[in-house]
């Protein structure tokens, strides 16, 4: 079994045909390995943009790719694209994080009308491998690649990051940290047509608190100190998509302010509990002070 690490580069064009953003590929960079994961090839392509002709300035900032590179590159999308797939041919396609995938399914539905790449057989997503193989997994917070890489002590001070075929090779080094030939199997998923409903499913908060798929009895909290129940004394209210209440340590005397965020993922509901000591009203002054004084800077 081979695999092939691919990164994207893209930049945010506006499209006057369908009047809304797209994440238009301008570069694949990949890396393609045996399965004990020695390097076989590699790929590299810039993409000539048709969607938006320049690149906004944070993209140019980040990669240092030039508007006269792509121009001067004269490779259409479809060009790439069918390359790269005969490259990546029965590997299974690992990216970190699925944004990539998004961004490939969104570019191939754009110019062909169907946003699922022939190519595209297996698939496992690398950060969520490398995130369990850490220990690490957490559903509210991402692993970055550079993150990841630190807590390997990957030393990655010759890397120019942000360039394609550079972030999938520094993937293969945290893949190679932690890779297991047998564990990994298990996060490869075909990708068939419950793939694809997973892939553009979105995840949504769920801020009504009579929606029958949250279960309020599961929402209860111990205090921090003595690790005894507390008790719940003011209503549920929602504030920046997340429920919120106070909640008093009967034994301690103390309030507490419990904050709950409840997604809607392919998987399920997931819930989000936090219970922290609410600030007191000075510290809040100052802070609507600090703001006054930055307004007037």
């Amino acid at each position: 079994m081979n695999f092939v690490i691919l990164d994207l580069e893209w930049n945010g064009s506006y499209s006057k045909r369908d009047k809304k953003f797209y994440n238009e590929i301008i570069e694949f960079g990949a890396v393609k390995t045996d399965s004990k994961l020695n390097i076989i090839d590699t790929f590299s392509m810039l993409v000539t943009p048709t969607i938006g002709k320049k690149l906004n300035s944070r993209i140019k900032a980040l990669t240092n790719i030039t508007n006269e590179e792509l121009k001067d590159a004269h490779n259409t999308f479809a060009d790439v694209s069918e390359k790269f797939g005969e490259f990546l041919g029965d590997s299974v396609l690992l990216t970190w994080g699925n944004s990539d995938i998004h961004a490939l399914m969104e570019n191939y539905g754009y110019y062909f009308g169907d946003d699922r790449p022939p190519y595209l057989t297996k698939y496992c997503d690398l950060q969520i491998y490398c995130e369990f193989a850490l220990g690490v997994h957490d559903k509210g917070k991402q692993l970055g690649l550079s993150t990841c890489a630190d807590l390997l002590n990957i030393d990655r001070n010759d890397l120019v990051l942000h360039r394609a075929l550079t972030d999938a090779e520094l993937s293969l080094l945290c893949f190679r940290k932690c890779y297991d030939e047998e564990k990994i199997k298990k996060y490869i998923s075909n990708c068939d047509l419950e793939f694809y409903k997973k892939m553009t499913f979105r995840t949504t908060f769920i801020t009504d608190i009579e929606n029958p798929l949250i279960d309020k009895s599961l929402w209860t909290f111990t205090c921090p100190e003595c690790h005894t129940a507390v008790k719940q004394v003011s209503d549920w209210v929602v504030k920046n998509r997340s429920f919120r209440a106070k909640f008093v340590c009967e034994k301690c005397n103390k309030e507490f302010i419990a904050r709950v965020i409840c997604k809607l993922r392919y998987e399920g509901v997931t819930v989000n509990k936090k219970l922290t000591i609410p600030r007191p009203p000075e510290a809040k002054e100052n802070d609507n002070n600090d703001e006054e004084k930055q307004e007037k800077v």
